[in-house]
Parts: structure tokens; sequence; C-alpha cells
């Protein structure tokens, strides 16, 4: 696996800036929990979906970090629409789509910048979840990655609001996303294949929102591991 070099610009003793070290630290350990969770992935999609999310979700990262490994020196939006693409030409079924438009529209967000901060991070989530609704029409309570990722971008705003540092925010976004994928067991899927089931669909955990809280997991340890490069206190 590729190890990224993680660096912030620092001053008052905080993280003021992130960069392409951190957007491949963030891949790299969301692809590590994907792969660490492929089997229970796959065992929540064959109760309401077609039994390949993890499946098709680890080899999409594994596309992912060989893309990472390239030896390419890229800025990090262009990392994310890389990735994206990656996601969106490897990952079967409606994951791929989804989760690589996601991508892309936080890299398009993040433009060519070398440098971003948490707020631009905090509008490349909500990019992030645009394109997620714009694909696949979701709202919360649809029972799908929304309400998981809705959750998760309150949850790191409250923290960036409260002035936490970026490892707090993270750790709110993850334990709101956790919270998000847990209410999705009494949903009636509305969307996706698990609607085809009706009440059927009541009881089980989705997988999509799932692997979104393993995201912002991948997430908050990118950021504990960003402060103890050197970042905030």
């Amino acid at each position: 696996m590729v190890t990224g070099r993680v660096s912030a610009v620092i001053g008052q003793g905080r993280v003021r800036g992130l960069d392409a070290g951190f957007v491949t630290l963030w891949l790299e350990r969301t692809a590590t929990k994907i792969g660490e969770h492929r089997d229970y992935l796959t065992q929540l999609d064959a109760a309401i979906g077609d039994a390949d999310h993890g499946i098709n979700m680890d080899r999409g990262f594994g596309v992912v970090l060989a893309k990472l490994g390239d030896g390419a020196s890229r800025a990090p939006g262009p990392i994310l629409e890389a990735s994206g693409n990656a996601l969106i030409l490897s990952v079967g079924g409606a994951a791929g789509p989804l989760y690589g438009s996601a991508f892309r529209g936080m890299g398009r967000s993040l433009g060519d910048r070398a440098v971003f901060d948490a707020e631009d991070l905090l509008v490349a989530l909500r990019a992030a979840l645009a394109e997620i609704q714009r694909i696949g029409a979701a709202n919360e309570g649809d029972k799908t990655i929304v309400d998981a990722l809705v959750p998760a971008i309150a949850g790191f705003e409250r923290g960036l609001r409260a002035g936490e540092s970026l490892p707090e925010a993270a750790r709110r976004a993850r334990e709101a996303a956790e919270e998000g994928m847990r209410a999705t067991v009494p949903m009636h899927a509305r969307k996706g294949r698990a609607s085809y089931l009706g009440p059927r669909s009541v009881g089980h955990q989705d997988p999509g929102a799932t692997s979104t809280e393993l995201l912002f997991e991948a997430l908050e340890q990118a950021a504990d591991e960003t402060d103890g490069a050197g970042g905030a206190p």
C-alpha cells in the first residue's frame, strides 16, 4: 500500500491547511476499512440487495490504491477526481456511479489548489452529497447512503462552528454517521434495490450507509494521524 506524506500548514497551533498527502491517507485508510469489512458489507447486501456491495467496493478501492501508486504528482482535487473515475469504472451496481460521482464532486470543489482547510473540506462533502442526491434522488429516511452522509456532514459542521480541531470535528462526523447508519435498520427502503422488497426491507441495516460510515471512520483516522504529524492540538 502506498503511504501518503502528510503535511500541514501550521498557524496558532492549529491545522490551517491540508494537502495531497492528507487526501491520499484518507483514501488509503478507507480502502483498508472497506477491505476489512468486505464480507460484512456483502452479508448486509445479501439481505436486501444483490450480495455484492462489499466485493464491489473492495475491488474499486483496490483500483483507487493503484491509481495513488502510479507515481503521478497531483493536487488534492485531481486525486479525488481520479479516484472517483476509478470507482465509476470498477465498482458494479449503483455504488460505482454514486460513490464515484461523490468523489469527483469533492475533487471539483477543491479545484487545483495545493492546500485546503477544514472549511473547504466541509464544502467538498456537501458537493459529494449533492452529487449522490442528483444521481440517486434519495433523501433522509429512504434507507440509503444519504442517511449516514447527511448527519455526518452536519456533525462535522457543528464541530467546526464550535472551534474544534480537525480530529475532533471528524470524530463528531463519524459518530453522527454511525447513528445514521444504525437508524436505517427500522426503515422501509424507498430507493434502490432494497425498495423492491417493500416491508421486507425493514429490520436490515443498509449496506451503503454502512460503507459511508466506514468512510468517516477513515476520515477520523486520517485526521488523527495528521494531528500526530504536527497538526492541531
